[in-house]
């Protein structure tokens, strides 16, 4: 599994400037509010999902994004969902509960994993994420967030949990 050493590492040969900020552990979207005032771009929320079909599901939504997961699964087209195991969080994403992060993908190397990104996210110029740890957030740009995407092969799905409807690539 690679490490937040690993990771910076990979960000920096893909070209994707990025900027981390150390601060103590944070398990929710509710702690730190301090850390998060101090740091440009959006912030996020991770939910580790399983449907009851057996797939595993990645959900990066900004940290306000209300999920419906009673609904959501009628969006995205899976089966109803339920939260994953932290074991197999940690065999897929190599992380742990309150460190679960888009950048868990690059551990997704079999992509058992399909990744659902919110639409404010997807759009934002800056995107904040745990560098595999919730002792430190991590702020790229909303392209080089892309390109870290592309350079795993992850095509996310787009949702807008506003209006709960998936937002076709591309469109603005």
């Amino acid at each position: 599994m690679k490490t937040r050493k690993d990771l910076m590492r990979y960000l920096a040969e893909q070209d994707i400037e990025a900027r981390s900020l150390d601060h103590p552990a944070v398990f929710t979207v509710g702690e730190g509010g301090e850390i998060k005032a101090s740091l440009t771009g959006a912030q996020t929320k991770n939910l580790f999902l399983k449907d009851d079909r057996g797939q595993l599901w990645l959900i990066s939504a900004e940290s306000h994004a209300i999920i419906d997961l009673k609904n959501l699964h009628r969006i995205i087209g899976s089966g109803r969902l339920s939260f994953g195991k932290p074991e197999v969080m940690v065999e897929t994403l190599g992380v742990t509960p309150g460190s679960v992060t888009a950048f868990g993908l690059i551990n997704d190397v079999d992509h058992r994993v399909r990744f659902v990104l919110d639409r404010t996210l997807a759009e934002a110029d800056h995107v904040n994420f745990h560098p595999l740890t919730n002792t430190a957030t991590t702020t790229i740009s909303g392209a080089g967030f892309r390109r870290f995407l592309a350079a795993l092969e992850v095509t996310p799905t787009i949702v807008d949990f506003v209006t709960m409807s998936v937002v076709p690539m591309g469109q603005d």
